[in-house]
């Protein structure tokens, strides 16, 4: 499946001042399978190695301070050679801040080694940081990615061109119909393959099963066994807490007299480590919107629509009829979109209670305001309210209809979301 990290990876291996590249990103949204079929495709050879609990490695490292001493071990530890420019050397699994410490003598000084570090926990960025070593996410498959992969990227062009002249989608409904299998199958690779190969929503079950156990087997390398628990419980209430009307995320709802003090540690591993995504309630539209954030007012999406489509218990005839399980899924992944597109997400609430679903700075500093409106509704009483008071020099709804200008709001398609990268 091609992913657009590639682009970067290419970049990287053509970079004459590269450094040792950390790759992260939360289980199963397939760093080692891009990573390991890059190399395949633009090196000599590969050589993996497996840095979960390894302690020859671990061993092996502790004493190289040079770049021909830490190369020369690698050799000896896999048994294989590497080449100046033509291996790509891949550690997989790394938690350990000692082996890291080691690799980034590599980034020290200029060479012609290429190495690249995998990491499932952003937690772990801390522990990590230094200009020794670069640094890109991966997050699992947007609905552009995804539209490639089941062989229809024909459609992404038509997709691109109509957002950015504004004119109506001539395949509107072909888009929108892939765009309903996306929101129902995710963007985690094994769940997008298993579509393509058997269409077979059981089958498909089994994965998202699979994939929330390894997530919760990743909360559980927490050290504080309290936080574990919580962690699990946070998790296990965000379907809840979505598919109520007022979705600021309540304490109370993962379990009766629960508080934020007892809860905070856990939220704060999961949106750290990509399990999550919080969107903070702005109290001004201010710039930067980032200091103005309510910290203790906050929505809570998951990372994928797949994982949510499975925690609601649901299956494909009650989405297509039940329009409060569309729009909670329909908003997961706007919020998803936001996030792949590299903004950080929040929403407003004016004190009359007007909602916009979210507010975005960006790169050139422009806030823009997002409302969803997927069922025909064509009149808002809370964006416009919002246009009023702040005057934005752009302002955006989200429908299931075809992309149009209306009394200055910009109205998107659902299946478009992933443009809004371009943004500026």
């Amino acid at each position: 499946m091609e992913r657009k990290v590639v682009k970067f990876l290419k970049h990287w291996q053509e970079d004459e001042n590269r450094k040792p590249l950390v790759v992260y990103g939360s289980k199963q949204v397939g760093k080692t399978y891009t990573v390991l079929k890059f190399g395949e495709e633009n090196y000599t050879n590969v050589v993996y190695i497996d840095a979960d609990n390894n302690k020859v490695l671990k061993e092996g490292l502790k004493k190289q301070n040079t770049i021909d001493g830490i190369i020369a071990k690698l050799s000896e530890i896999t048994k294989e050679e590497i080449k100046k420019n033509e291996t790509l050397v891949v550690i997989d699994n790394l938690n350990d801040v000692d082996i890291v410490n080691t690799i980034k003598t590599i980034g020290k000084f200029k060479n012609e080694y290429h190495v690249i570090l995998i990491t499932s926990l952003r937690d772990n960025l801390n522990k990590f940081k230094g200009t020794e070593l670069q640094f890109k996410s991966m997050l699992p498959m947007d609905f552009e990615e995804y539209l490639v992969a089941v062989g229809k990227g024909e459609l992404v062009d038509f997709i691109k061109n109509s957002f950015k002249n504004s004119t109506k989608m001539p395949f509107h409904k072909v888009a929108m119909e892939y765009y309903n299998s996306y929101i129902l199958t995710g963007g985690m690779p094994e769940a997008v393959e298993l579509s393509l190969r058997d269409n077979n929503k059981i089958l498909q079950n089994s994965v998202f099963d699979k994939i929330i156990d390894t997530y919760k087997k990743e909360i559980s390398l927490q050290d504080n066994l309290i936080d574990i628990s919580r962690s699990i419980e946070v998790y296990d209430s965000i379907s809840s807490q979505l598919m109520k009307s007022n979705k600021k995320f309540q304490y109370g709802l993962i379990k009766d007299g629960g508080r934020s003090k007892e809860y905070e540690n856990s939220l704060t591993f999961l949106h750290n480590n990509g399990l999550i995504y919080k969107c903070y309630r702005l109290d001004e539209i201010k710039s930067p919107i980032s200091n103005y954030k309510d910290k203790d007012s906050f929505k809570v999406y998951m990372n994928d629509t797949g994982l949510l489509y499975k925690k609601l218990k649901i299956n494909e005839a009650i989405f297509n009829s039940d329009d409060k399980v569309k729009q909670v899924l329909y908003e997961n992944s706007v919020a998803i979109s936001l996030i792949s597109a590299g903004y950080s997400i929040y929403y407003y609430q004016s004190d009359g209670k007007a909602f916009v679903d979210f507010v975005i700075q960006t790169r050139g500093g422009n806030i823009v305001p997002i409302e969803l409106v997927p069922f025909n509704k064509t009149k808002s009483k809370a964006l416009a309210v919002y246009v009023n008071k702040y005057k934005p020099s752009e302002a955006i709804r989200i429908t299931q209809d075809n992309f149009c200008m209306k009394k200055g709001v910009r109205y998107i398609p659902l299946y478009a979301t992933f443009c809004l990268s371009e943004l500026v």
